[in-house]
């Protein structure tokens, strides 16, 4: 039934979207804004406040890169906010079977206690600068695409090479409208991350999957972690003070986070490409990996244990890309944006310069498509390690070509492994992060078993990896016979060398070996035929929209900081009402509802406190703020730059959202700050966290 029910409210929202890319006119409080390029005028009408550039730059200092999510400041004392599934795995792996810190939560009750996270890196938008003409000035008249893109390629290395020897500051060079500019981010980096308060899974992601993607919701969804340097806890002057008063229905709000990679640009051929190929293939994918994990996961206690996060994180993306598919299945939704499609290029055909300088672009990117389509399943395998998916294989695959790519110049190399990104990848290469070796064997095993009856045991590439071994057999003698879940082993082999690597006998160094030139092949052939050939052609159509309906708006989001803006706001759904708030006394009712059974089983600590707790406390609110996933953890703002809540999910109507955007049912979903702190004071007395938010706060003036 409430499978059913989503599949009317995906129809029923696709019907009232308006698919287009970007444009001049934007609708609602649609959009991504660069820092750089506030829409301020824009917010000044919808929401009668014009933000400052001090307000700005604070919230941008504030704002973390949590990995691949958000997070920000709320005290000077480097105390950082985000989402409990955003810190899930970090927390996963400082506990033990002995010490299980996902089921039981954690509360560090003095600095001392607080847990450092291995390899966990957290980043601050320090600066931004435009380098469009810099790497522009790297293509030469006559290059073709695929040579201009490596033109390119070596032109950002060489920038952020610069810049950070200049600057000391971690550079990225991020491609905006997919190639029409060039924006140069500058982070500063933290390394020392250390785990100050996380509450029960069952808590956190209460109502499981059943209630993902849904509202009203009942999670906290919240954990809080610090950043230290030179072992003392760092000095934050940006931090975001929580609004002790809260938030109210239609007050206006703001997200500064990093939402992922969205496609509003992307062509009719490009959607459809990712409805019919792209998106079915990620699902298939992602099916087969639940399944493994899930059988391994009821081997045991501590198989469940282990196995907790990658479930976790496999289900939230099958759930977003079935809504995404579901939405781009939708014939009405398509229809417009093959008819907004049609408007643009109609201008540029009717206008003999724009027609010359334009108008093939549309075509480029539906032939480079239709060209990916005929291999894209042996990328995925291959070069993107889709058949090989266990932790052990990316760690020999991250050796042999780190000690390869060292001995080549630095705009030469692949982008991963440039001078300014080392830092990075050592980190990761380096965790301390357990490895279990039986769950690395399920998901090698059955991801070869996957490569076998995708390409056929006679394709090359499997005869090659299998060598007539059954699936099972082949990952047992990989992981069992390899010493990389050693991290001194790890440092040994990049010590030695391109040398060492050729010649070690460790048997899934062999095997990245073994497949590294038909994946660098592949990855090569996409960079030519797919990757140079609608960098080109989009920045001529993000071009064609500037040319035909003036200045850019906002761009597609790149996982890079970005500003929304837009109010607290229910909604209505096949006919019912929405309210924007929840309360605790809403989760006390859910669970009698569902006869406290899982997931609406309300843990042991919230029963014995229920009495003590204020039920009308409101617990979590939606907001028409335009996110997508990345922007988990993102801190959701007043005007006066104070936290009113931590954004977690979106609602079932949001998933279409990396390709649209609709202000009517298009929802963010955050937990209420009201809620973290009454929880925090009453129900895990967790004093000293509740003191530092407060008073923080108070010295702020909130």
């Amino acid at each position: 039934m409430r499978s059913a029910r989503r599949v009317l409210i995906l129809v029923a929202v696709a019907a009232l979207i308006f698919l287009s890319p970007v444009r001049s006119t934007i609708s609602g409080d649609e959009g991504f804004w660069l820092f750089s390029a506030p829409p301020r005028a824009a917010i000044t009408q919808a929401l009668g406040f014009e933000p400052t550039d001090a307000w700005l730059t604070r919230l941008q200092r504030a704002a973390i890169r949590f990995g691949t999510a958000s997070g920000s400041f709320v005290a000077p004392g480097g105390l950082v906010l985000t989402n409990h599934h955003v810190g899930l795995r970090a927390i996963q792996r400082l506990s033990t079977p002995e010490r299980d810190l996902v089921q039981n939560g954690f509360y560090a009750v003095t600095l001392a206690d607080e847990l450092k996270a291995p390899d966990m890196e957290l980043s601050v938008l320090m600066s931004l600068e435009d380098v469009t003409a810099q790497v522009d000035a790297a293509e030469t008249p006559g290059m073709t695409p695929a040579q201009a893109f490596a033109a390119r390629r070596a032109a950002i290395s060489a920038i952020e090479k610069a810049s950070q020897e200049s600057t000391g500051l971690k550079s990225e060079v991020v491609t905006l409208y997919q190639g029409a500019l060039y924006h140069l981010y500058r982070y500063k980096t933290y390394t020392d991350v250390r785990l100050v308060f996380a509450p029960e899974f069952d808590v956190a992601f209460y109502g499981g999957d059943p209630d993902n993607f849904t509202y009203p919701r009942y999670c906290l969804d919240v954990c809080f972690f610090r950043v230290y340097e030179n072992d003392r806890p760092a000095q934050t002057a940006d931090f975001l003070p929580w609004a002790l008063g809260g938030v109210q229905d239609d007050e206006p709000v703001f997200v500064a986070g990093h939402p992922g990679s969205t496609q509003r640009l992307n062509t009719v051929a490009h959607l459809e490409y990712l409805r019919d190929t792209g998106i079915p293939w990620s699902l298939t994918l992602l099916e087969r990996r639940h399944a493994a994990l899930t059988r391994y996961e009821k081997l045991g206690a501590e198989q469940a244990r282990q196995a907790k996060d990658e479930i976790f994180s496999i289900e939230n993306s099958l759930k977003s890309y079935r809504g995404q598919v579901a939405g781009l299945n939708d014939p009405t939704l398509t229809d417009k944006k093959r008819a907004t499609e049609s408007r643009l290029r109609e201008a540029v055909r009717s206008d003999p310069a724009r027609r010359d300088r334009f108008g093939g672009a549309w075509d480029a990117v539906e032939a480079s498509r239709r060209t990916f389509a005929g291999f894209y399943r042996e990328h995925a395998l291959a070069e993107s390690a889709a058949a090989f998916n266990t932790r052990l294989f990316s760690i020999a695959r991250t050796i042999v070509r780190l000690t390869a790519e060292r001995a080549k110049p630095d705009g030469e190399r692949l982008p991963e492994y440039t001078e300014s990104r080392l830092a990075t990848l050592e980190r990761t290469l380096y965790s301390p992060a357990p490895v279990f070796l039986e769950m690395e064997k399920a998901k090698l095993a059955d991801s070869l078993a996957f490569l076998s009856e995708t390409l056929g045991a006679e394709h090359p590439l499997v005869r090659q990896v299998l060598g007539g071994r059954p699936p099972a057999v082949a990952a047992a003698t990989l992981v069992d016979g390899t010493a990389l879940a050693d991290v001194e082993a790890r440092k040994t082999l990049v010590a030695g060398g391109a040398r060492a690597v050729a010649a070690s006998t460790d048997p899934m160094v062999a095997l990245a070996r073994a497949v590294d030139g038909e994946a660098r092949r592949l990855r090569q052939r996409y960079e030519d035929e797919v990757a140079g050939i609608e960098r080109d052609a989009y920045a001529k159509i993000a071009q064609a929209l500037f040319a035909v309906e003036g200045p850019a708006a906002y761009p597609d989001a790149t996982s890079t900081l970005r500003l929304t803006y837009g109010r607290v706001r229910g909604y209505e759904e096949i006919g019912a009402r929405i309210a924007p708030f929840t309360d605790f006394a809403g989760l006390y009712a859910r669970a009698a509802a569902h006869d406290s059974q899982p997931p609406y089983r309300i843990v042991d600590r919230w029963l014995r406190k229920k009495a003590s707790l204020k039920l009308d406390t409101p617990y979590t609110f939606v907001s028409t703020l335009d996110i997508v996933g990345g922007n988990s953890g993102s801190p959701v703002v007043n005007r006066r730059g104070e936290v009113v809540g931590v954004v977690f999910d979106g609602n079932i109507q949001s998933l279409p959202g990396y390709f649209v955007y609709d202000a009517a049912v298009n929802r963010a979903v955050a937990v209420d700050g009201r809620a973290i702190l009454e929880a925090l004071r009453t129900v895990y007395e967790a004093n000293r966290l509740v003191d530092e938010i407060t008073s923080a706060a108070k010295s702020a003036g909130s």
